[in-house]
């Protein structure tokens, strides 16, 4: 059974789990080990284990990255995971469940360019790399052997002592022959893991497992499942194909496959995103309907800003509210044309904002945009929008100013403080005769 060690990488040829070569018990075998090329990264706690990185006083201590009494866990430590804290949490529920815990802030930039650092030794593995987020992707290494002089499994566990040594981080890789099981494979093993799912015995394996290992099935459809007598992937197994599609459409034709271990999608290079969003949480829930549109119109002037940086247009708005008891409201609309103009964006989502109930507070409200397309769709104008262009030229030219003199140095007057608006600082204003 090809077996190596994943302290050493020393081939492994005895009866156990020790490496007789350096004693380290971390050595991985399986009877398919050299056939598999599909794997999933998953960086460990990533926000926190940097956050570690950086400051070593903090290795044994319980860490949360997120903001604020009212925000939500971004990420948190496996020592804080103990307490029962999870990312999405609400921060006062992680710090009811962990009054110790040490509370950091966000610090993308930090993020960002160790996720970028990770993301180009992925780069050096396969051109095939499909990644979810910052710190989290998928690679297709068929056909890699002769580039890497080893098998896919052994240049994975090469790549992953590069990430701890250089990102001073660790990952957990699942290995297997499709992204589903790949996904699967890659939480088995956490942190600093590596666990293979091969495809000899893959439906018991899956078999006593919950329905909401597979993405997309989320809380409300597994109520649904539930409902139906479908808890497990077994259940799904011993389900007839034809009536999950007639009880659950196109999903339920989906889920059949998944429940065999069938999954026959490619892993792409990242094309295009999906959305680009901003929201914020407030301190205290707001059911102010000024404030609500002015928050509304900043974020949309961000949600554009992002859009002019990542050279898209958009033309699907969506509308996110979350509730004082954590209930979410999502309301979308369409534009008529693309655009990467905040107030076009801003503008549709006052107006779904204004159809919801009058007078419900919310604690947090967001704004996105989908439908992603090539920039120079956005705001063409025509005989009935003659001035978008014009009005492009000019947002162009104030991302120039914000880029020379900082973000904040130019804003519209809708987003000042109304005194300002109405008066210069240090002016007296005349009331009305």
């Amino acid at each position: 059974m090809p077996a190596f060690c994943r302290e050493c990488l020393a081939p492994h040829t005895g009866a156990g789990r020790q490496c007789v070569a350096c004693g380290s018990g971390r050595v991985v075998a399986h009877a398919e080990l050299d056939r598999l090329a599909i794997a999933h990264i998953d960086c460990d706690a990533f926000f926190a284990s940097v956050e570690k990185r950086d400051n070593p006083s903090l290795q044994d201590k319980p860490v949360i990255v997120g903001g604020g009494t009212r925000g939500v866990v971004a990420t948190c430590c496996y020592v804080a995971r103990q307490f029962g804290v999870r990312s999405a949490m609400p921060m006062f529920k992680a710090l009811r469940l962990c009054p110790d815990v040490v509370v950091i802030a966000p610090n993308m930039r930090k993020y960002q360019e160790a996720g970028q650092l990770i993301r180009s030794m992925m780069d050096d593995l396969t051109p095939l790399v499909k990644a979810v987020s910052i710190d989290e992707a998928y690679l297709d290494m068929n056909g890699t052997d002769a580039v890497h002089g080893a098998y896919p499994a052994m240049a994975l566990a090469r790549f992953a002592r590069r990430v701890q040594r250089e990102v001073g981080v660790t990952i957990s890789i699942g290995l297997s022959y499709n992204p589903f099981l790949a996904k699967i494979a890659s939480d088995l093993d956490k942190p600093n893991g590596f666990a293979v799912i091969g495809q000899a015995g893959v439906a018991e394996f899956l078999a006593p497992r919950s329905v909401g290992i597979i993405h997309g099935v989320g809380a409300v459809f597994q109520e649904r499942l539930a409902r139906d007598g479908i808890r497990t992937i077994g259940d799904l197994q011993r389900s007839d194909p034809a009536e999950l599609g007639r009880r659950y459409g196109d999903e339920g034709l989906k889920l059949a496959r998944l429940a065999r271990g069938e999954d026959q999608r490619a892993v792409t290079p990242n094309g295009e995103s999906k959305s680009i969003s901003a929201e914020t949480t407030f301190e205290t829930d707001i059911s102010d309907p000024e404030l609500l549109e002015q928050t509304l119109i900043a974020l949309g002037e961000r949600v554009a800003q992002r859009l002019r940086k990542a050279d898209y247009s958009g033309s699907t708005i969506t509308l996110k509210l979350k509730t004082p008891d954590f209930k979410q409201v999502t309301r979308s609309r369409s534009l008529t044309a693309p655009t990467q103009l905040g107030h076009r964006i801003s503008a549709l989502g006052r107006e779904l904002l204004a159809k919801e109930p009058k007078g419900r507070r919310y604690r947090l409200i967001g704004i996105g945009i989908s439908d992603l397309g090539p920039a120079d769709a956005a705001d063409r104008g025509d005989l009935l929008d003659v001035n978008a262009p014009k009005e492009a030229a000019l947002e162009r030219t104030l991302d120039r100013l914000r880029d020379r003199f900082g973000s904040q140095s130019v804003k519209r007057a809708v987003l000042m403080p109304k005194q300002h608006a109405l008066a210069p600082p240090g002016a007296t204003q005349k009331p009305k005769s």
